[in-house]
Order: C-alpha cells, then structure tokens, then sequence
C-alpha cells in the first residue's frame, strides 16, 4: 500500500455515498469517530474545531451557478466532519456575499461560526462596512469580528468593544500576515485584550514561536492561523515526493496533513484556516484535525526532515 494519497485519491475516497462517511479507507475510521478535534476558546471555554476554512480567492466567484455547486459541497464537507469556521473579508471580492448565498441554503448554517473583518479607515466607515458584512453573509450577528491587517486598529477597537457589549458580535479579534506585525500584535494583545489574534504560521515560517504565541497565551487571547502552506511554497517543495514512512504513525495520508499537523502540533493553535474551492481538498485539510496530534519530538522530526528535501 502507498504511504501517500494525493489529493485526487481523497476526493475518490471522501465522496462515498454523498458524503454518507461510512468506513473510510484513508482515515480508517468508522462514522462515529470522523469528527474533528476541538480546543477552547481561551476567554469563555467555547469549543472551537480546530481546522477550519479560509475564503481568501477561493470564494471569490461572483455569482457563477457551477461555482457554487461545487463550493456548497466543500461546506458540506467541512460541517460533516465537525468543522464550523469560515473565515472571510470585504478584502475578498464577493467572498462575503458568495459565503451568505450558499449558508443560507444549508441545514446546518446556524451551526457555523462566522468571522469576517472590518477593512477601511474612519469610524463611520468601519461601521457601513460591518454592517454591510453581516448582510452579506446574512448574519444578525457575527460570531467573530476583526481588524484586517491592523487598519486604523485604535478607531476599530473602541467600535468593536461596543458591539460586543451591545451583542452585535460575540467576538473581536485582530489579523496580519507577515512577521513583521507580530510585535504589532503583541502590543495590542496586551493593551486591549482582543477575544482573537490571526497571523501567519507554517513548518517553514515559524518567527510566531519567538514570542507571539507566548503573549497570546498570557492574554488568554485564541489564535487562528493564516498561509499555513506558505503560499502554495510548501507543495512546490515536495512535489512529487512521498512521505517519510513513520508519517503514518501519525495518522499523516498526506502533505497537506503534514503541513497542518506540525501546526497543530503547537498546542496554543486554536484553529488553522487554509483556503479552498474543492471538496477533495477540503477533506484533506479536515483530515489533520482527525487522529493523533504530533507530540513535541515527532513535531521536530517532521520539521528536521523537510530540511533534507
């Protein structure tokens, strides 16, 4: 047997029966066990699942019919396998509008948890933008709010501590993507106390561990993270590669799961949210939050032997 599925093989495997997730042969699970890891919600003990999905060009596709189809199915495909998060931005196109059309059409919409952000400058700016977010993604209220790339964050801040008391948002939180805001992050963690922090974190980007990680969790503040594959760098690097035989033992069928499960492996990760628009991928990507988490001597061996490839 193959030591690796690509992602074409998954897709084969994980629409068996419409998605009816009897036994599995990639996972080796039965039904009942196919449910994804959770962590909490540092603040109030919400269990949070612990991949979740990201909408940054995936779902950026206007209002094409066939695009839809097949992105309702990769929202099929994360809920079936316990996943909730879905995270977007006005930032994104018609990201926001396409998550709203396609929830709204789904049993389990209300079971979902929303983040979007606010991306512009000035109060009352901020505010029709929000606003215009949770039309949308056809929310009365957004379970997360944040602060895009620290965008006029001192203005944002006192609108989204507002709204959280006024329940608009459960939420707030603010985002970046490269390693030069973590420091930025971290003044604001201390300062403010945001509910979510959101930045960049990979198995070959790791500036995070110096010290955001420890700040967040000081602060008790969750984290989500971005571009956990590098921008699409980490499969350049070891295609048409296959895995390192122990991977297994780590229930690892895969790179994308390899990927994602040397950042899950850190356990101040609340949720990692890599992108999407096929349901095979999607399934990947939920299969990291399945199985065993790698322990801290298996996660410095899955970062050693990426170095020799």
């Amino acid at each position: 047997m193959k030591n690796m599925y690509n992602r074409r093989d998954t897709l084969k495997l994980s629409l068996l029966a419409g998605l009816g997730l009897s036994l599995d042969p990639m996972f080796g699970m039965l039904e009942s066990e196919k449910k994804i890891h959770t962590r909490p919600i540092p603040k109030t003990g919400e269990a949070l699942p612990i991949v979740g999905l990201g909408t940054w060009q995936t779902f950026d596709v206007g209002s094409s019919p066939e695009k839809h189809k097949v992105l309702s199915q990769v929202l099929s495909t994360l809920h079936s396998l316990g996943g909730t998060v879905i995270d977007s931005s006005p930032m994104y196109g018609s990201s926001e509008r396409v998550v709203g059309d396609l929830t709204r059409e789904l049993t389990f919409h209300n079971r979902l948890f929303y983040a979007t952000k606010v991306w512009t400058s000035v109060k009352q700016a901020g505010i029709r933008q929000m606003d215009s977010s949770l039309s949308k993604m056809g929310r009365k209220q957004m379970d997360l709010m944040q602060i895009h790339n620290l965008v006029d964050w001192k203005t944002h801040v006192k609108t989204l501590k507002e709204w959280k008391e006024q329940g608009k948002i459960r939420y707030w939180g603010i985002t970046h993507y490269v390693d030069s805001a973590h420091a930025s992050l971290e003044h604001i963690m201390a300062s403010e106390q945001p509910d979510f922090v959101q930045f960049n974190y990979s198995i070959r980007s790791r500036h995070a561990e110096k010290s955001l990680f420890e700040t967040a969790k000081k602060h008790k503040v969750a984290t989500l993270i971005n571009q956990p594959y590098g921008g699409g760098s980490l499969f350049r690097l070891v295609k048409g590669k296959l895995l390192p035989p122990w991977a297994k033992e780590w229930d690892i069928n895969s790179w994308g799961q390899y990927f994602l499960k040397f950042i899950l492996s850190n356990p101040e990760v609340s949720c990692v949210i890599p992108g999407t628009s096929k349901p095979h991928h999607m399934l990947d990507n939920m299969g990291a939050g399945l199985g065993k988490i790698p322990d801290k001597t298996a996660r410095n061996k899955m970062a050693a032997y990426l170095k020799t490839l």
